[in-house]
Order: structure tokens, then sequence, then C-alpha cells
């Protein structure tokens, strides 16, 4: 199968150990001297629309891909607990977890 970055950079990125939805592909990763994308980027979301910048961003290596479907690319490596818990606007305010 063959695959534009423009195309890879539209796909979700799913953990397969508990089907998170991780986010979609921002950037890619390449080594030029050897030909090889190294890894994928999923960048941070926004903290208050923007004005606070980003979460960090989330680094898949290339051996964590477990398959690249015409959708989807799902992956073996868990995003970090916070990326998979929003916190609600009560929450933020009282500075409860």
């Amino acid at each position: 199968m063959l695959c534009r970055v423009a195309n890879l950079c539209e796909k979700e990125v799913i953990c397969i150990k508990d089907g998170t939805k991780i986010g979609n592909v921002c950037d890619v990763e390449l080594d030029i001297e050897k030909g090889q994308i190294l890894t994928l980027v999923v960048y941070g979301r926004p903290r208050c629309f923007g004005i606070l910048g980003r979460e960090e961003d989330f680094i898949i290596n290339w051996c964590e891909i477990k398959i690249i479907g015409e959708d989807t690319i799902l992956v073996g490596c868990a995003p970090p607990r916070d990326r998979c818990r929003r916190k609600g606007f009560l929450s933020t305010l009282l500075g409860k977890r």
C-alpha cells in the first residue's frame, strides 16, 4: 500500500491497548540519510483555545505502529493518563483532578 505524508496526516491514531483515541497525525520525523520514517507526532490539545499554549506533543515511534488502515493508525503505545481524561470546568477552577 502506498501512502503520501499528506494522507498519513489525515488519519486518526488509536491505542489498541484500551481503544483510546490519541488524536490525528500532525507531523512526521524522517531520517533523510536512511530514507525512513522514524516517528509520527500528534500535537497536544490546545489549552484554553490555544491562548495558554498546548499540552505536550505525543511522539509515536515507528516500531509502535501495528496497522495503518484507510482511516486509522493502530498503535501499541498508550497515551499519558492526562491525555485520556478531560477535566471539567469546575475541576479546573477548583484545582481538583
